[in-house]
């Protein structure tokens, strides 16, 4: 029986470590411009290798990613990236205004600022960054952020760049663009806290709001990504990388919870029928003769693509039989971290025995299989892998120690956070061997009597003051200046207002609350930039379009239907009309509806309010539109003789 799992019952500890892109007017070690290219004109790649620490120690999160052989693509612009992010010029000084940014935060969260500053390096060879590290810098440590009276703690404020966009992967080739690169993020890492997911997104909340009020940092999506470290009682630190959303965080600690508490479950019920390490791996053979013959699609596009270099290899486990798919939880399973683990690889995922015979392999092949490696009837497992043989090889080893740490429960780890919320196998956890000093920069020494002093007026005011500001500013009312002040476009919010005559309290609402819808029904953000949303508002000011016709366009723009304003407008059809033609358009309407009129008297005005928006959605202002309907309405309904009897 499939436990039901109680959040209340299973004791989590977060731990958020917030990265800030800064609003900055260049990068981090250069005089690029910080923002996104709209053409990438310059091309080359890089193949990267992990190399050893000072100690002659490897990091094993460049070792994994060492493995996995891929050639390393890089696209650049001119503007936007030079020879510093192609790893041809050394870094130039440290940012001063992003160093500033930083300090500032430092003294905001009550945190000790260190007396000088050294600037290192992060071995980091997936790709993101041309070098094979990242460089960053402890600013501050300590200090607290305060949330409704309770105080949560700091560890560390690190000045950092970011790293480069990824624009491909496909197993074997990764791509990035390099105009992310090197943009000054700030790192924020708060100490663990326990509580309910809610509470966790309260604490990121908090201080996602303070960054904000500062009016120092980018905003928009992207902008900002909390790695959030996550434990439950028994189990070792995860870390998920990427959270972009809030509710994302939410969903994320959840499924979190789930899953480790399903492999502490899974590793308790190994313990307890006694397996042994020793039993895992101990014989791997080659099947790729005895799955030749199989009827599985998969299998046979797997060696026809891979010719004769394609190996499928079974691994004996020793008593984990029924282990390997037992599901704690729904979708909970040892198989599909597994499967997870060699995706990393390239390779598409892997066979078990608890759920075979099945895909189009027979019994007959499961059998000839559990022969081969001499397994114990009902008692041992065995797991299958299958690509290129060296990929395989590799994807062996990972798959025998994944099966070892199943009975630790939840192994140390580095996960991604997935849209839906989930989170998938990334890397190993780093060691403490993956840091290095940088040789190109010098310290920064740190003046506590005057840079500090000089600064402290700089501390951005509390944040609900800054929303009763908005919101008197701007006639609104407090709930919506709190969701224009928390979301990615308060900077845009800003300028649309002082550019045009529009209430803010709708430009506000169009930004916030019908956008999140829009993206609850699926639609992607992406293609609706703040210039296409500043534009749809100069024409709706201009006269040009309607107050109904703003999220149509956003709408067909985010569907990829149309690429500019212009080109949604037309394909709406929603050109603005004219008053004559929109006092005709509602007689007509009216003469079309005039024997529900007679049964219906004055209700029938909702129902024929809807069919004239049908008609003029986006074309004419819903408002004015309603007025003119019951004014005529009414009129026809006054001077009618045959229409006043009904």
């Amino acid at each position: 029986m499939i436990p039901t799992m109680n959040p209340e019952s299973i004791n989590v500890r977060v731990g958020l470590e917030i990265h800030q892109q800064l609003a900055t007017k260049s990068k981090l070690f250069c005089d690029c411009r910080c923002e996104e290219a709209e053409n990438y004109k310059i091309f080359f790649e890089r193949r990267l290798r992990p190399t050893q620490s000072e100690l002659g120690v490897y990091d094993p999160a460049a070792i994994f990613e060492s493995k996995k052989m891929r050639t390393i693509k890089y696209r650049a612009a001119a503007g936007s990236c030079c020879l510093v992010e192609a790893d041809e010029e050394p870094p130039h000084e440290v940012n001063g205004e992003a160093l500033e940014t930083a300090l500032i935060f430092s003294l905001a969260l009550h945190s000790k600022v260190a007396d000088e500053i050294h600037i290192m390096r992060k071995i980091v060879i997936d790709g993101s960054n041309t070098s094979g590290f990242q460089r960053t810098m402890l600013v501050a440590n300590g200090g607290h952020l305060d949330i409704n009276g309770k105080k949560v703690g700091v560890q560390t404020i690190c000045l950092e760049e970011d790293a480069a966009k990824l624009i491909l992967d496909n197993g074997m080739i990764r791509e990035y663009g390099l105009d992310r690169l090197g943009v000054p993020l700030v790192e924020i890492a708060l100490e663990p806290v326990t509580g309910k997911p809610q509470e966790i997104m309260q604490v990121a909340l908090t201080l996602g709001r303070l960054l904000r009020a500062s009016k120092r940092v980018a905003r928009g999506l992207g902008s900002i990504r909390q790695d959030v470290n996550i434990s439950v009682e028994n189990g070792n630190v995860v870390e998920v990388k990427g959270v972009q959303q809030l509710d994302q965080l939410i969903s994320v600690i959840e499924y979190e919870m789930r899953r480790q508490h399903g492999l502490i479950l899974i590793a308790q019920k190994l313990k307890k029928e006694k397996h042994l390490v020793d039993g895992i791996g101990d014989r791997i053979e080659d099947v790729t003769s005895i799955l030749s013959r199989s009827t599985l699609n998969i299998v046979k596009k797997s060696l026809a693509d891979w010719d004769a270099k394609a190996v499928f290899k079974a691994i004996r486990v020793r008593g984990f039989s029924g282990i390997i798919g037992y599901e704690p939880y729904p979708d909970i399973r040892i198989g599909k971290q597994l499967s997870e683990l060699v995706r990393f690889y390239g390779l598409g995922g892997v066979f078990h025995s608890d759920e075979l015979p099945n895909y189009g392999i027979t019994g007959e092949e499961v059998d000839a299989i559990k022969k081969k490696l001499e397994l114990v009837a009902d008692i041992d497992a065995f797991v299958i892998v299958g690509g290129p043989n060296d990929k395989v090889e590799f994807a062996v080893d990972a798959i025998i120690q994944r099966l070892k740490l199943a009975l630790d429960g939840v192994p140390a780890e580095t996960r991604a956070a997935t849209f839906d919320g989930k989170t998938i196998f990334s890397r190993p956890r780093p060691g403490a061997a993956r840091m290095y000093p940088e040789t190109d920069i010098q310290s920064i020494p740190i003046s506590n009597t005057t840079m500090l002093d000089s600064l402290s007026h700089r501390i951005p005011e509390p944040w609900d003051e800054m929303i009763n500001t908005l919101a008197k500013t701007h006639g609104m009312n407090k709930k919506l200046a709190e969701q224009v002040f928390d979301s990615p476009y308060l900077k845009l919010f800003e300028d649309i207002v002082r550019s045009t005559t529009i209430q803010p309290a709708f430009i506000a609402s169009k930004l916030t609350e019908d956008l999140i819808n829009l993206q609850r029904q699926g639609r992607d953000m992406t293609p609706l930039n703040e210039n296409i949303i500043l534009d749809t508002f100069k024409r709706l000011d201009a006269g040009n379009i309607a107050k109904e016709s703003v999220v149509l366009i956003f709408e067909k723009i985010m569907k990829k239907e149309s690429k500019t304003v212009d080109e949604a407008i037309a394909a709406l059809g929603i050109t603005p009309i004219n008053e004559q033609e929109l006092q005709g358009t509602i007689d007509h309407i009216l003469e079309q509806n005039m024997s529900i009129i007679r049964s219906k008297g004055i209700a029938s005005l909702g129902m024929l309010m809807g069919r004239c928006m049908s008609v003029l959605r986006g074309r004419a202002d819903g408002e004015k539109i309603n007025s003119i309907l019951k004014q005529k309405l009414e009129h026809l309904l006054s001077s009618n003789t045959e229409l006043k009897k009904t």
